[in-house]
């Protein structure tokens, strides 16, 4: 049974620049089919700084950048400089404040978390928008994600405001490049929805692990922090599918149907819960409507070259895996199976250039150690005999 679920690693995209109405959510959660989590699910550990960052905060080297280069500067060579906190960015797990600066590592909405918990120790003014660019998707399973962007703004504390120019000056971090981000449009969004983006995040998480009890509490916690969030409600139906809860499933994905009829990612959930109700009648409709709104799926291509590589086709695999990466260039999945496909047709070079890129864009430590190692091998079939 596949399904979709919005992991917004980021900030899921809004359709429009206004936030839809939120669905009515009491009338959707259904404590009673799921046992207690298996962990503390409280929005007070999202910023919480814990005792070594306040440390990290006073110690000589930190106290020093921001007396010489201002708060803002002086936090983010802090965090972010060559040589100090080393942080890895990891898009394996989502974690709190506390966490991510524990492990030195995190997604990008982790590190956004960690900076801002930072500001707010610092009493710094701090705002959040999204950058509303074109999805990212990514894969776990049978399970397909889509992620967008959000950054940070950093303000001036008011004690060290001395003219209206300081007032104004600001402080964007972000963790891509400029060059990925220039001239898309920004949205300011609320902290309320940076909790929602986290937790909902958490429960993705926990769903793509088969932890379904987690994934309903993160599922639900995300929603009360933010019922406009539509996101937290698609994942929230996925959660009821798998867990063959297909009534509560429809009540959820249509409720945010109603709010974003064009939304491809609900109709396709939509669709496969109506086809397991056995209302054919409903979903073939809707199915045409897909078809119009997004005529070629994300990962279609790339399931067609999978197919094609069992069959032993490596020619049309390799021209699949080529056509998701007009979609995606930078995917690293679609970039290590091109090059399997190559090295699989004997183009040497083609491979190593794809496995190559595709270690470079790997988002997790396993996947950098498996692409490494495939192309190590592969550079060692083509190194010369010594014979001596």
């Amino acid at each position: 049974m596949k399904s979709w679920v919005v992991l917004p690693l980021c900030i899921m995209l809004a359709a429009c620049a206004t936030a839809p109405q939120a669905p009515r959510a009491d009338n959707l959660f259904n404590d009673q089919l799921f046992s207690a989590p298996s962990q503390r699910i409280s929005v007070d550990d999202v910023f919480a700084v814990s005792p070594a960052m306040k440390e990290y905060l006073s110690n000589g080297k930190t106290a020093r950048q921001m007396r010489a280069n201002g708060m803002q500067q002086g936090l983010f060579d802090a965090l972010y400089s060559k040589g100090q906190l080393k942080l890895d960015y990891n898009s394996e797990s989502t974690r709190n404040a506390a966490q991510t600066f524990a492990a030195r590592s995190g997604n990008c909405l982790s590190l956004v978390i960690m900076t801002a918990a930072f500001a707010k120790e610092l009493r710094l003014p701090l705002h959040y928008q999204s950058i509303l660019m074109d999805r990212a998707w990514s894969r776990n399973d049978d399970l397909y994600f889509a992620s967008g962007h959000v950054n940070l703004i950093l303000g001036r504390k008011a004690t060290a405001i001395r003219t209206s120019s300081d007032q104004n000056r600001l402080m964007t971090i972000d963790f891509l490049p400029p060059e990925d981000t220039d001239g898309q449009r920004r949205q300011e969004i609320d902290e309320s929805t940076i909790v929602a983006m986290y937790m909902n995040n958490r429960a993705a998480e926990a769903l793509a692990a088969h932890q379904l009890d987690d994934a309903y509490w993160w599922a639900r916690e995300a929603i009360r922090q933010d019922a406009r969030f539509l996101a937290s409600y698609n994942t929230l139906g996925v959660i009821y599918r798998r867990h063959d809860n297909l009534q509560e499933a429809e009540r959820t994905f249509r409720q945010v149907f109603e709010r974003e009829p064009d939304n491809p990612v609900v109709m396709f959930n939509l669709i496969g819960v109506l086809n397991d109700l056995g209302k054919l009648s409903e979903s073939k409709p809707l199915a045409a409507k897909l078809a119009q709104v997004q005529p070629e799926a994300p990962f279609q291509a790339f399931n067609l070259g999978m197919a094609a590589m069992r069959a032993g086709d490596f020619k049309t695999a390799k021209q699949q895996f080529t056509r998701e990466l007009a979609r995606d260039p930078y995917y690293h999945e679609f970039q290590y199976w091109l090059g399997i496909a190559c090295l699989r047709l004997g183009e040497m070079d083609q491979a190593v250039k794809h496995l190559s890129i595709a270690m470079e864009n790997s988002t997790s430590r396993n996947d950098h150690d498996l692409y490494a190692a495939k192309l190590d091998r592969i550079k060692s079939y083509r190194s010369p005999l010594l014979v001596h």
